[in-house]
């Protein structure tokens, strides 16, 4: 099982300079906010390998909730906000709270007590099973990522709906509906497998989940082809 987070690593690390490069070609800060997501997931798939392979360490398991669980979906849909409305003051305004966010889930998870350290003698412990049920720690994901995570999926949505019927944008709409049901089947399969403690459906997820999104990202962003002629 540690084989496949050591893939997932792999490929959200390509995912991320493929977009970093894009960056410093055209400038673009939707894809900036992206690359430091898909790096926050590769941080944190490489964490998961780790902890997976030889058994967790404060540290690793530290990284993997702050980087996995709590921070790189709002990076994601603070991508989405800022493709969505091309507008200075929205590039300013999410880029404030996406640092207010990360820096107050990092002082929160840096600062968290394992309430039960021999949790991290499993395979994939459960942030209440280290942390605590209902602490601060534990319930990050809740306020940060879920929201992030439909934020995203209703950008992804919107612009699913304003490409309709337009044949020229059709590798687009492809990417794009990639790109959200790549992040669903994340979202999915990390709720379910950590949930139920099925770790081969867990690391399944996430390796599936983001080798989707790379392709939609890969096919939305070929040339849109010329319209047919009337």
């Amino acid at each position: 099982m540690w084989i496949l987070p050591l893939g997932a690593t792999g490929v959200a690390l390509a995912f991320s300079l493929l977009l970093a490069r894009q960056y410093l070609l055209r400038r673009r800060p939707f894809q900036a906010l992206w690359a430091l997501a898909l790096l926050m997931y590769a941080a944190a798939s490489f964490a998961l390998f780790l902890g997976v392979r030889d058994g967790w360490s404060g540290g690793e398991y530290r990284t993997y909730w702050l980087l996995g669980a709590v921070l790189n979906v709002p990076f994601l849909a603070g991508g989405e906000v800022v493709l969505l409305f091309r507008r200075r003051w929205v590039l300013v305004a999410t880029i404030l709270v996406l640092v207010f966010v990360a820096g107050f889930a990092f002082g929160v998870v840096r600062g968290a007590d394992f309430a039960h350290p021999g949790a991290l003698a499993k395979d994939l412990p459960l942030g209440k099973e280290v942390f605590g049920a209902a602490t601060p720690a534990q319930t990050l994901p809740q306020y940060m990522a879920y929201p992030a995570y439909f934020l995203l999926l209703a950008g992804c949505l919107w612009s699913l709906r304003q490409m309709r019927g337009r044949p020229e944008l059709r590798d687009r709409f492809q990417g794009t509906l990639g790109i959200a049901v790549g992040a669903t089947i994340v979202a999915i399969g990390s709720g379910i497998g950590a949930g139920l403690d099925v770790v081969p459906l867990f690391v399944v997820g996430l390796v599936a989940g983001i080798a989707v999104m790379f392709w939609g990202f890969l096919r939305a962003s070929r040339s849109a082809a010329a319209p047919a002629p009337s």
